[in-house]
């Protein structure tokens, strides 16, 4: 199993003509996403790489039939609109790339969303993949390898960075998810530890959190009410950072006493949480864990 996306997982791209778009659709098709077309308004009948292109979802679906998931990489301006009627045609798997959404605009799409079913990642998100299945997201295949661990992660880099390093290590991933780095993700921590925690193909997870908000906070609540059942490592980046200096992140920033790594490593211990201090203990911590279920892995060279 994989949780949200596999390779039956049908796709489309809203904003398929758009630069960015027109980048990523051959690595999608290379990767095997099942890719089936693609939306932008005032573009019927073109076509990308193939693929059909239509003005609406509603569209691309009564053409195309069942429609599973859908990547927004469209302004920030059109994301609300796009994200709505992908959630009114009845997709359950949203994944927004667009960075500068407005705040109020990300949380109509949330509520929209969770009274329709629907699983949004993003926005300002690298998205999700499947390693060796599918991928619905801008990171590069190669450095995700299939394989037992699940990453969820508030920063994109460190989650290519985690992932790469483990493959190294000759341990691989069942599904990787980027929640972004606004203040109000589509999908918090919780939601996506949830699926990992019904995932039998996943039998330890790798949480990378960061300073700002209490994201952190919210999910050792959630693991802490639920008994989480399986491995947990978290990390969390920035803890050097200075208060009140925004660090990359839009939600990364410590102001006053929120949102500061003390707060959320002293929460995540009440719950009972595995905390490594760099992200080398905690593939180390993994590494342990795998082993004593029986995993061996099976380290690539650094040039393979």
């Amino acid at each position: 199993m994989s949780i949200l996306l596999d390779e039956k997982s049908r796709v489309i791209i809203q904003g398929i003509t758009g630069k960015q778009a027109r980048l990523h659709v051959p690595h999608h098709l290379e990767y095997g996403t099942n890719l089936v077309g693609g939306v932008t308004p005032g573009k019927a009948g073109e076509k990308v790489n193939g693929l059909p292109v239509f003005d609406t979802v509603r569209q691309a679906r009564d053409e195309l039939g069942q429609i599973d998931s859908s990547m927004i990489l469209a302004p920030p301006y059109s994301v609300l609109d796009g994200a709505l009627e992908a959630i009114d045609n009845g997709i359950k798997v949203l994944v927004i790339i667009t960075e500068y959404i407005p705040l109020h605009d990300t949380m109509k799409i949330r509520e929209a969303a969770r009274e329709a079913g629907c699983c949004v990642i993003g926005p300002n998100t690298i998205g999700l993949i499947s390693p060796g299945k599918s991928k619905l997201g801008v990171m590069p295949g190669f450095l995700y390898s299939q394989g037992p661990v699940g990453i969820v992660s508030r920063s994109g880099t460190l989650t290519h960075e985690s992932s790469s390093c483990l493959t190294i290590r000759g341990i691989g991933q069942t599904t990787c998810v980027g929640i972004g780095g606004d203040p109000v993700p589509g999908s918090p921590f919780e939601d996506i530890l949830e699926r990992f925690r019904h995932d039998d193909e996943t039998k330890a997870v790798l949480m990378i959190g960061e300073i700002g908000g209490s994201a952190e906070e919210r999910a050792a609540e959630y693991i802490r009410r639920v008994g989480y059942n399986k491995p947990l490592i978290a990390f969390i980046a920035g803890v050097t950072s200075p208060p009140g200096k925004q660090m990359g992140h839009a939600g990364a920033i410590i102001s006053g006493s929120a949102g500061t790594p003390e707060s959320k490593h002293a929460a995540l211990r009440e719950a009972r949480v595995r905390i490594a201090a760099t992200l080398e203990e905690a593939y180390d911590m993994l590494e342990d864990i795998l082993r004593a279920q029986g995993f061996t892995p099976t380290p690539k060279n650094a040039g393979q």
